[in-house]
């Protein structure tokens, strides 16, 4: 315990360096940016800065990525508020009650409960992360070569069912990406495969190109063929930013309640941000004493919404870091910033690398602070950049994907490549497969196939060794509540949508995959 605490004390003053909190600042400003630019996605954002975070520390570069996140997550409910575009689709539901608030004049209070509700879930989430990633980690350490063959299939059956409006198109998604990470050279006997004379595929599809080309470059494609779109002027607001502190009284049990809502969907791999915040806004509704307000403006809407989808954020890093199953596709492209930093999240980011993690954790602490000071103070510059034209976003993307994919050996395959996967992102939207459930299988399909090979090397190629422990038999459950959670998932999202007032408003079927934010 008391070695934990002083972790955690040297996490906070890791975390406190001017370098730290310069990242804080920047991350979480170019997280709202994109969070606010209607088309693009926390995915997309993060999968497209992922390079420039190669030449920091290992725990500046994550701070990074989850400042980029966690603004992102928040960014949405600008555009959301004031144009009735949801910037992500984790904003959804707060354009229903934001923009009714916003033609009655009072845009800046809805921002202002946005920014605090967001803050608050950001920041209450963070006390899960604290609490539950070690005490996974620790049972983590019992794992054995059979029991990460399982685990790696718990990950692609949660994955590529959820996050699919059809469970067949997401474990074909899950499979192709399976037969995509055996490229390169034979992790058990050294045997070339499938790389056609290219030597620079030695060490199979460099994942962080997949995650620019799937995320990034694809979408700039779909956005292309599109006609030009000049988005609705942002409405002009007089009121104040903020809340008081009789709001906040009122506000209170609205945003505990979406916390505990948003933190457990973050914690169950595969639902995601946007089934957080109609849940969130539904629960605000019902246990609301004022039930009139919904649909003509009610700020315990917008903080229902808003506090559950930032409380995925802390909840959705505990899987990944501990057991490495990225819930989401966001938490996937976080994974992969990992493995580039030569990090392979399990028990040892607990033991091993214990300062970097908590570091991490620190920074993500503080990053809920840096997220409520700019966007309080920065709301109406951000407001303007909602209206960016997409003249102005697809080659500002398609230059970033090109570059960021080219820094990363200096090496002009790795952009081939990532125009490779952004022409099969782009397909992969148009017939509503699922992008992230490649991503995971280029990233869980070796640990599957080594922990396979190596448990029947082991037992002499006997499969019983993989029925061996009850861990086995648990993730073999766990396994069977992926495939079926598909079904359960879409009726819970069906019925909270239906409940929350109907169809989404905005754009958000730009991006087919409702789970990608």
């Amino acid at each position: 315990m008391l070695e934990t605490l002083a972790l955690m004390g040297g996490g906070f003053v890791n975390a406190l360096s001017p370098t730290n909190l310069f990242a804080m600042a920047a991350g979480t400003a170019i997280g709202i940016v994109i969070g606010c630019l209607p088309g693009l996605s926390a995915a997309m954002g993060v999968a497209l800065l992922l390079p420039m975070t190669f030449s920091m520390e290992a725990s500046t570069g994550l701070i990074v990525l989850g400042a980029i996140y966690c603004g992102a997550i928040f960014g949405g409910s600008i555009s959301a508020i004031l144009i009735h575009t949801p910037g992500t689709p984790a904003s959804a539901a707060t354009a229903i009650e934001g923009y009714q608030m916003t033609l009655q004049g009072r845009a800046g209070k809805a921002l202002g409960v946005s920014c605090f509700s967001s803050f608050c879930g950001g920041l209450l989430s963070c006390i899960s992360l604290y609490f539950f990633a070690p005490l996974l980690a620790q049972l983590a350490m019992k794992f054995g070569s059979p029991e990460y063959f399982w685990l790696s299939i718990f990950g692609l059956t949660i994955i590529a069912g959820v996050s699919s409006k059809s469970m067949i198109k997401g474990l074909m998604s899950g499979a192709l990406g399976l037969l995509i990470s055996t490229i390169g050279m034979d992790p058990m006997e050294g045997v070339k495969r499938f790389m056609f004379g290219q030597s620079s595929l030695y060490e199979g599809i460099n994942v962080t190109c997949a995650l620019i080309g799937l995320f990034s470059m694809s979408q700039a494609m779909i956005l292309a063929e599109k006609k030009i779109r000049q988005r609705a002027k942002a409405a002009k607001f007089q009121d104040k930013i903020g809340v008081t502190g009789a709001e906040i009284k009122r506000l209170t049990p609205t945003i505990l309640r979406s916390w505990i809502i948003g933190n457990l969907i973050g914690i169950l791999p595969g639902a995601g941000a946007s089934i957080a915040c109609f849940m969130g806004y539904n629960s605000a509704r019902q246990f609301s004493k004022h039930k009139e307000e919904f649909g003509h403006g009610s700020m315990e809407g917008v903080a229902g919404s808003e506090a559950a989808n930032n409380a995925v954020t802390g909840g959705s890093l505990i899987p990944m870091l501990t057991l490495g199953i990225p819930g989401e596709s966001v938490t996937a492209v976080l994974m992969g910033g990992l493995i580039i930093q030569g990090l392979q999240p399990g028990p040892e980011l607990f033991t091993k690398y214990a300062p970097m993690t908590y570091t991490f954790f620190a920074g993500f602490v503080l990053v809920q602070f840096f997220m409520l000071g700019i966007g309080i103070l920065g709301c109406r510059g951000f407001a303007q950049i909602s209206r960016l034209s997409d003249a102005i976003l697809i080659p500002s993307v398609a230059v970033l994907c090109v570059v960021g994919s080219y820094a990363i050996h200096k090496n002009f395959v790795d952009v081939v490549i990532m125009m490779i996967f952004g022409v099969l992102g782009y397909f992969f939207r148009k017939f509503d497969l699922n992008p992230a459930a490649v991503v995971l299988a280029l990233i869980l399909g070796p640990l599957g196939e080594k922990g396979l090979r190596r448990s029947l090397m082991l037992s002499g190629g006997n499969p019983a060794i993989l029925f061996s422990t009850p861990i086995c038999w648990v993730l073999m459950v766990m396994c069977i509540f992926g495939i079926l959670s598909p079904v359960f998932m879409a009726r819970m999202e069906k019925k909270t949508v239906e409940n929350a007032g109907g169809d989404i408003p905005g754009e958000t079927g730009d991006d087919p995959v409702r789970t990608s934010d």
